[in-house]
């Protein structure tokens, strides 16, 4: 049984890779996407360039119908995806 595709094509060009590399291999992100993958969308915006500061709905349907459930939500749920092997 194979992997359901994620769909990283629906974020911005620019933060695809950073959001894959969080996603697939546990690689903290920079600040923006830490906060957003947080759920902490109001602190995530003083960190948002300009294409991200429009971009936010984007994010919650990126998280909500695509990432792991397991991988956001919570600073606690986000150290700890990071801290997690990448072959669980």
């Amino acid at each position: 049984m194979s992997e359901r595709q994620i769909h990283y094509d629906m974020l911005p060009e620019h933060m695809r890779d950073g959001m894959k590399r969080y996603v697939e291999n546990h690689v903290k992100p920079g600040r923006f996407l830490y906060l957003i993958l947080c759920n902490d969308f109001v602190r995530a915006l003083g960190y948002a360039d300009s294409v991200n500061v429009t971009s936010a709905e984007a994010y919650a349907r990126f998280l909500y119908l695509e990432a792991p459930g397991n991988c956001w939500g919570s600073m606690e749920i986000v150290e700890n995806w990071v801290k997690k092997p990448t072959d669980e």
